[in-house]
């Protein structure tokens, strides 16, 4: 016995000897399978990041880094989970089919948006389109929007860069049908356009400020005048109106700029930029997040109102070398690209401001059964400094106050792109399906 198992154990030492090569092999192979790809997969998830990075936001070092940047996409409810398709982030690319209209097809142009009627030289602004960095954004089709809104309504109440919006819509629906004009007076300001093909309506309210406004002075200039601002008090001007209206697009700012005393509960609180004594300026800011505070309420008292509402956020202007009234102008003829150019200063700060306000305004209306979009044109528009008037907005040498428009957009121009996001949007919010209250719009 004694033997038997001195040669067995002899016989398996020398098994295990001959095994031994084997299993270093497999043990050698385990470990280099095991650990490469620990050492690899860091290396690749770095590289894929950079790319993503690089592709999505190719907006400078600093500016994808900034805690501004990073608290904007915060407050806008954007980020990196969301970002396979965020159709406001991207940028523009050659768009060789563009325009699609011209201003002779389109009459509903106003004069100082008529670029190419004043003689602008270069038409290289007109094409180009947006393309958001992880998905695409189809180009307006005029045919399939009249399809989503038959027998609706869509209002804007803004100033005359949402006016601007409206005037390119029409333009963009005339192409395959017509509109009646069916406006009760003949005020600009004040328009309405209706589709008998569609029985569908889009309507202007002209509100600057949003809330009720008049003149210090009637006889100052509209333009550098002081206007008194009553800022929990919205103009009756629209809120009357609202409950007619499927969509409503609501949009302000450039007038905040302007030299304004604030009166809340009908006192004076403050100012912005009225060099009065005893009065304390509280900034432009305070009245901006005032104003859009007491507008979104009144949407979520509104009884009867179960609609749509868009805030389009903030359209830069790009004055260069001068402010509006002191020979500022912007003469560039092509894009900036992500990394020339970051939103900062005044358009951030008033950007934060209406979309705080935005979304405190939405999360009461998902209790009342309104419905609350963000139409987010500030980025996009932030990179054309190539699509303003200029000085083609009028006849050379004509006496207007803004000689030089850097506010406003040219038509056919980067503004139609505001209309390829409501598209998409008006999709997303289930296009035809019958408004809330089970209406149809019959304004004509």
């Amino acid at each position: 016995m004694k033997g038997n198992s001195g040669r067995e154990l002899q016989n398996g030492s020398k098994t295990s000897l001959q095994n031994t090569p084997r299993i270093v092999l497999l043990l050698t192979a385990t470990l280099l399978l095991t650990i490469i790809p620990l050492y690899l997969f860091p290396l690749l998830a770095t590289s894929l990041a950079w790319r993503s990075q690089s592709s999505s936001s190719s907006s400078s070092s600093s500016s994808s880094s900034s805690s501004s940047d990073m608290a904007r996409d915060s407050i806008a409810g954007l980020g990196v989970a969301q970002h396979s398709c965020d159709i406001f982030r991207g940028e523009w690319v050659p768009n060789p089919n563009a325009p699609y209209y011209t201003n002779e097809s389109c009459r509903a142009i106003q004069e100082h948006q008529n670029c190419m009627k004043f003689g602008r030289p270069d038409t290289g602004f007109m094409k180009w389109r947006w393309k958001p960095t992880h998905c695409e954004l189809p180009v307006f089709n005029p045919a399939q929007f009249l399809e989503l809104v038959r027998g609706k309504s869509l209002a804007f109440v803004s100033d005359s860069v949402g006016r601007n919006q409206m005037q390119s819509l029409i333009c963009l629906l005339v192409r395959v049908t017509y509109a009646v004009d069916a406006s009760v007076t003949q005020d600009d300001n004040f328009r309405r356009y209706y589709f008998p093909t569609h029985n569908f309506t889009v309507a202007s309210f002209w509100s600057p400020f949003l809330v009720r406004a008049h003149k210090v002075d009637p006889n100052a200039s509209t333009y550098s005048g002081l206007f008194n601002l009553y800022l929990d008090e919205p103009d009756s001007i629209w809120t009357t109106k609202m409950t007619e209206f499927d969509y409503v697009i609501m949009s302000a700012g450039h007038w905040l700029l302007r030299p304004t005393m604030f009166y809340e509960g009908g006192q004076l609180v403050g100012c912005h930029n009225c060099l009065a004594p005893n009065v304390t300026d509280l900034t432009m800011y305070y009245s901006y997040r005032r104003v859009f505070r007491a507008a979104f309420r009144v949407f979520n008292s509104l009884e009867g109102f179960r609609g749509t509402v868009f805030l389009r956020t903030f359209s830069p202007s790009h004055f260069e070398n001068g402010t509006w009234d002191n020979g500022g102008d912007c003469v560039r003829r092509q894009p900036f690209r992500r990394d020339e150019t970051r939103l900062d200063g005044i358009n951030l700060k008033m950007y934060m401001t209406q979309v705080e306000e935005f979304r405190e305004a939405q999360r009461e209306g998902r209790e009342k059964g309104v419905r609350f979009r963000l139409l987010d044109t500030t980025d996009a528009m932030l990179l054309r400094p190539d699509g303003h008037p200029s000085r083609y907005g009028h006849l050379p040498h004509e006496n207007v106050p803004m000689y030089n428009d850097c506010v406003h957009w040219c038509l056919p121009g980067p503004i139609d792109t505001w209309n390829d996001f409501l598209l998409h949007m008006v999709k997303n919010e289930g296009g035809r399906a019958r408004s809330w209250n089970g209406r149809k719009s019959t304004i004509k």
